[in-house]
């Protein structure tokens, strides 16, 4: 089928006025831990919850396997809690918000604490064997490095980097360095991807030949200018560690810090970056599509130097690989849906967040961001084809398999979104950010990492670090 058919201009402006109705009605909300959500203030992320675990009060398999945290609220909550599960000790954690350790304390009464993650592995890279990160994505390829360049086991949040070189920076440094790492995107662990690489390397849905993801995000502001004036800096927070390798700017109150950092450009990876490396993993796990040729910003709402467009979609044509065509995959978000496929039944919807993998015998509907939900369509179909052969291992969970590396019960490669695998897909992901910047369809060499038809497009390939922040 044609592109015209599959995501229609009609199609586009029904979605264009979804998005528009949805973006005036969205207040914040802040992560729950993979799977779920809880309503936050505006502009603000909610606080930490209680510890709806406690640490085992005997020795454990993993009693010996030391993790520092850096970055204790939001998702780190969701690590702080995993680890501790699990019965790993913790020496140490880190959080430019004070405000934020309350739930580390719970948890590790006797670690010590920072808010600066530097300052704590100068003082403490003896005393851990591994690190997880949960902070903005701008921090992520600094604290990722250096840990790595202390030969420890790193477990860093989705997006991996902020930067596509940073992404190939970071898998030639975990090579270098062997250790174990894994990119925080918690639904590779799950069922449902595993289900979807099985129906699409079983031959059930025949050649794919076009994939659409789409989105809910984002559910923050995007498509705004940065505010005038400047607000007293919080006691608890320190700004200029939060700003890190960013360029200086003047704090203000609920503009970035908790949880709107992800719509500004110097800070997040936008809707993209945040969601992509969860929802699109089924496309970069059963499709392995290497390096894309060109990306294309297919449509956009207005575009500005400070933060991200509200609505965008997005095209990346893949060449054929092996017995694998070539394919394209789409990107929907703010509030951007494709075409509902023929295949659908009445009365069925996509979907808020999810994917359709479109084949030449059948198609394939996921709903939900971690691949939760796959069913073949219609579903007349998905009950001639039944559940298909096991072709992957499961897993023991997400987290699991990282401790389960930094500990040697398993090798460093064990954890099954490490950075070999996670680096290019992040890289591949965030070219889809440098097309809308640039607002041009972009040829990728990939190979030798840069645009061939849009010179000034290579500039946004990485950024500038602040004074102290480059490594």
């Amino acid at each position: 089928m044609n592109d015209s058919k599959r995501t229609s201009r009609r199609s586009f402006i029904k979605g264009a006025l979804q998005a528009s109705a949805a973006l005036a009605a969205v207040t914040q909300f802040g992560c729950a831990g993979p799977g779920g959500r809880r309503r936050a203030a505006a502009g603000k992320e909610p606080s930490a919850a209680k510890p709806t675990v406690k640490r085992p009060t005997t020795q454990t398999a993993y009693s010996k396997v030391r993790v520092a945290f850096i970055g204790t609220g939001g998702i780190g909550g969701y690590h702080l809690e995993n680890a501790a599960e699990l019965g790993v000790s913790c020496p140490c954690y880190c959080d430019v918000d004070t405000s934020s350790f309350a739930q580390a304390a719970e948890l590790y009464p006797d670690a010590r604490q920072y808010q600066d993650y530097r300052k704590m592995f100068d003082k403490e890279h003896k005393n851990i064997d591994g690190v997880m990160i949960g902070i903005p994505d701008h921090h992520h390829y600094t604290a990722t490095m250096i840990a790595m360049q202390l030969g420890k086991h790193v477990y860093t949040q989705k997006p991996l980097t902020h930067t596509p070189w940073e992404a190939r920076q970071l898998v030639a440094a975990a090579r270098k360095y062997k250790v174990a790492t894994q990119m925080g995107n918690q639904g590779h662990a799950k069922e449902g991807w595993r289900l979807v690489y099985e129906w699409i390397h079983s031959g059930a849905l025949g050649q794919i030949k076009e994939v659409h993801t789409w989105t809910d995000r984002p559910i923050w502001p995007q498509g705004i200018e940065r505010p005038e004036g400047e607000d007293a800096v919080p006691a608890n927070l320190d700004w200029d560690i939060w700003l890190g390798p960013a360029p200086v700017r003047p704090f203000k109150k609920g503009v970035y810090h908790r949880f709107n950092w992800r719509g500004w450009w110097d800070f997040g990876c936008g809707a993209l970056g945040d969601m992509a490396c969860h929802t699109m993993d089924g496309i970069f796990w059963a499709l392995d599509p290497g390096y894309p040729t060109a990306i294309e910003p297919v449509t956009l709402t207005s575009m500005n130097n400070e933060t991200f467009p509200k609505a965008a979609l997005i095209k990346w044509e893949f060449p054929a690989k092996g017995a694998r065509p070539g394919f394209v995959a789409y990107w929907h978000d703010g509030g951007l849906l494709p075409t509902i496929p023929p295949e659908l039944e009445a009365g069925r919807r996509l979907g808020t967040t999810g994917n359709l993998f479109l084949g030449t015998q059948a198609a394939l509907l996921v709903q939900g961001d971690y691949g939760d939900s796959p069913r073949v369509i219609p579903e007349s179909k998905m009950l001639e084809l039944g559940r298909p052969p096991q072709l992957l291992e499961r897993s023991p969970g997400h987290i699991n398999e990282w401790v389960m590396a930094v500990a040697g019960e398993k090798p460093i490669d064990y954890p099954k979104s490490n950075f070999d695998y996670a680096g290019p897909f992040t890289e591949t992901v965030l070219l889809g950010n440098i097309a809308l910047r640039v607002g041009r369809r972009l040829e990728w060499d990939g190979p030798n990492m840069r645009f061939t038809n849009v010179p000034e497009a290579n500039e946004y390939l990485t950024k500038e670090y602040r004074d102290g922040w480059k490594v």
